[in-house]
């Protein structure tokens, strides 16, 4: 490792520390533009870390996201290398978005309403990252693209996000090319909509789990999908569990059933075939 010379040109412990401009660090971090984006608007000192955990967590669905478009495109082209390792790397992403709720899940109605005003109509289902990442689960609405019309680059970006194969479509598309039966209804479906459990799917994923090489790729990718799914479960139950301490079953801060609304997304399963086909193994 190169140490920052002295006047005289000798080594020194000490490093550079006069640059011309901004240092390397806040060129590449912009640590000055990320420590200035915080503008509370309450007198209650507790609405700055609901505030900055809240950027933290759309920090976190930004690299996620760029994690699974990464694994997606290598799936298209039939490199599982590649594809895992973004998987990989995702799942380590999501323990740390989902430890974000930690400052926040001990809140009381008390505290939380000490700001709560500060909100307004603001909700955490309008983030426009986090709905590209359900996105790319298969979890597709046209109607939450409306939120974003008065924004035309997020709203096309989204728009451009809701036609576009999701992670789990491209699985699907490359168990089809290994010869399995992944039947054409499920991929040729609109891309728009919804992914539906398939039967067919999940016999063919029960038919890779029950295969005599437990160490296969195909089990690996699997394997890899489950514990994304498994870190997303999580995710939205802390979200839940967070929601209920503060606010109970209050209507939400953007109008949403609150707690009602929580609790049917928490009971929701993400690539749904990976988790009944093990009853069938």
């Amino acid at each position: 490792m190169s140490h920052a010379l002295d006047a005289s040109g000798a080594g020194s412990d000490t490093p550079n520390l006069d640059f011309a401009g901004t240092t390397p660090y806040e060129d590449y971090v912009q640590a000055d533009v990320l420590t200035h984006l915080q503008h509370p608007l309450s007198d209650d000192p507790g609405e700055m870390v609901f505030l900055v955990t809240t950027q933290v967590m759309e920090l976190w669905f930004t690299v996620i996201v760029h994690e699974w478009e990464t694994a997606a495109r290598a799936l298209r082209e039939d490199d599982l290398g590649v594809a895992m390792d973004a998987l990989a790397r995702s799942c380590r992403e999501l323990e740390a978005l989902n430890a974000s709720w930690r400052p926040l899940i001990n809140l009381t109605p008390a505290q939380f309403n000490a700001y709560r005003s500060a909100l307004g109509e603001g909700s955490g289902f309008q983030s426009a990252m986090y709905r590209r990442m359900e996105f790319l689960l298969g979890e597709k609405s046209a109607s939450m693209l409306v939120p974003h019309r008065g924004a035309p680059r997020v709203h096309a970006e989204l728009e451009k996000a809701l036609h576009e194969p999701s992670l789990y479509d491209e699985v699907l598309r490359l168990l089809a090319r290994r010869g399995l039966g992944v039947p054409a209804a499920v991929l040729d479906r609109d891309l728009s909509q919804k992914y539906e459990p398939s039967p067919e799917v999940e016999a063919v994923w029960a038919g890779i789990y029950s295969a005599d090489d437990q160490h296969g790729e195909l089990v690996r990718l699997g394997e890899a999908l489950t514990d994304v799914g498994e870190l997303v479960w999580r995710w939205r139950n802390d979200h839940l569990v967070a929601t209920r301490r503060a606010m109970g079953a209050k209507v939400g801060t953007g109008g949403s059933a609150g707690v009602a609304w929580l609790e049917k997304r928490a009971a929701k399963n993400v690539f749904p075939e990976l988790w009944t086909a093990r009853s069938h193994v």
